[in-house]
């Protein structure tokens, strides 16, 4: 198989673990024969040092042309510290969700059994837990009209959204429950908002299409809370874009840590793969960053958008196999893991690739 990926680090870590992300990518190119041709391009805080703008007309027209984008991170402590700057990393973040039209981002939240211990939540309720969530990504208060009032002491942010907006989210959604237990939650806030009510609506119009899926409607808040109590219920998961992105952050401790948690930001043309961590600039450089979301990025990437689906498994199976080894990071380490077990960014990039 031919193929064209482009890199996109984007900014902190994001340079870091993308680095092991697409040596995992030759590693398997090498093993099965297949030809990765690959390209760089900026984003972020990096691409407005370099060009003053957060998404440069060339990384747009590169993303375009390549068949998968493996993605780093976005985001700078210094535009966090200034809520008037104008020009922002994450506004490239966006405008790359809307152009490429990525209107889904799946997160599966899988525990490794090996991780049990590195999450703050007891293991007996978190044994066994896996579960995928469907994030809409190109709609909501993210995207809504936006206004801070002339006085200054006044703001509002619209969340909107359409009828086909959720009804293409809720497909998807609908098809992967039925590749697994055939179990879907969608989750809202229809007692106090409109576009909430507009939310369950259509996906109740939309589950008589998909009568073998059991179809629940939950609350956002009562769903944050059963996500720590019991999360083993869940299976498949759909809901909006603001939600999604809290509820995701939240489950990242049912794998321990958001250093594991991969995701794919799909349409209808090139996918986005990218760890969910941020550019976690207070380790940035250090080389302690673990790289194993962005690894698993790189998985989704050959299984989603290349069909690859052996050559995912062999990369989720030596994630496995260098935890199972006792080799940590210092995230997912834990007060009992040796020091000589706890290895840096480029190093347990390594032992996972001696294992492909």
């Amino acid at each position: 198989m031919k193929k064209h990926i482009l890199v996109v680090p984007g900014d902190g870590i994001g340079q870091e673990v993308t680095a092991v992300g697409k040596k995992v990518l030759e590693k398997i190119a090498e093993k099965f024969g297949h030809e990765f041709t690959y390209d760089e391009a900026l984003i972020g805080h990096v691409a407005i040092e370099a060009t003053g703008e957060p998404l440069p007309a060339e990384t747009l027209e590169k993303m375009r042309a390549s068949d998968a984008i493996l993605f780093g991170a976005v985001g700078h402590i210094k535009y966090d510290n200034d809520p008037h700057a104008k020009v922002r990393p994450e506004q490239g973040l966006l405008k790359m969700r809307k152009e490429l039209g990525l209107y889904a981002n799946l997160r599966p939240i899988k525990l490794f059994d090996e991780l049990l211990e590195a999450s703050s939540i007891k293991p007996e309720i978190l044994k066994g837990a896996d579960i995928l969530f469907f994030r809409e990504l190109t709609g909501d208060v993210y995207f809504g009209k936006r206004e801070r009032i002339e006085d200054g002491n006044s703001a509002y942010d619209t969340m909107i959204y359409s009828k086909y907006e959720v009804e293409r989210i809720a497909r998807k959604a609908f098809e992967a429950a039925m590749t697994r237990g055939k179990k879907l939650m969608s989750v809202d806030k229809a007692n106090v908002l409109e576009s909430s009510r507009l939310w369950r609506e259509t996906v109740q119009a939309i589950a008589p299409e998909y009568p073998e899926v059991e179809v629940t409607h939950q609350f956002v808040d009562s769903c944050a809370m059963m996500l720590i109590k019991d999360p083993k219920q869940f299976d498949v998961v759909v809901t909006g874009n603001l939600f999604g992105d809290i509820l995701t952050d939240e489950a990242s401790q049912i794998a321990g840590s958001m250093g594991m948690l991969a995701s794919a930001s799909v349409g209808d043309s090139t996918g986005v793969y990218e760890p969910i961590h941020g550019s976690a600039h207070d380790i940035a450089g250090k080389g302690i960053a673990n790289p194993m979301a962005s690894v698993l990025s790189a998985a989704l990437l050959l299984d989603i958008s290349f069909g690859l689906k052996d050559e995912a498994n062999v990369i989720i199976n030596a994630v496995d196999q260098v935890l199972k080894a006792g080799f940590r990071t210092g995230d997912i380490a834990t007060k009992d893991t040796p020091k000589d077990m706890i290895l840096g960014t480029d190093a347990i990039g390594e032992e996972i690739l001696n294992r492909i």
